[in-house]
């Protein structure tokens, strides 16, 4: 009976050294929960993405207005009765001569410009 007790004690100590210590005991599971708080993490994120995709394809295909906006900030698009101005960056004044004969300052320059300097910022207006 003392045999019996102490390989039965044996197989206990055996048993709860695998679950505590090896690779595949507790150690693991604590590692796989992290592992799978992270990816409901990274899908919540995900899913929201899609929502928000998801959203921005309905708007496409049922109203213009996301559509037209999509047009102008993508395409440069410019609807039939707006005026396009381009606005021209730094200083307009500064690129203007000094009149000859010191006859005073020159007068400001108009801080819209046509449409002819390379990256400028644009803006359009309805008539």
């Amino acid at each position: 009976m003392k045999w019996f007790a102490a390989s039965l004690i044996a197989a206990l100590l055996l048993l709860q050294y695998r679950i505590w210590f090896s690779g595949a005991g507790v150690g693991e599971v604590f590692r796989l929960r992290s592992a799978v708080a992270a990816q409901e993490a990274d899908n919540q994120q995900l899913s929201e993405r899609n929502r928000q995709l998801a959203a921005e394809v309905r708007d496409l295909k049922q109203g213009y207005a996301a559509l037209e906006e999509r047009a102008r900030t993508d395409l440069g698009m410019i609807g039939r009765n707006e005026t396009f101005f381009q606005v021209a960056s730094g200083s307009v004044a500064a690129a203007t001569p000094a009149p000859e004969g010191g006859a005073g300052p020159a007068p400001p320059a108009s801080p819209i410009a046509p449409a002819e300097a390379d990256g400028a910022a644009t803006h359009t207006a309805a008539r």
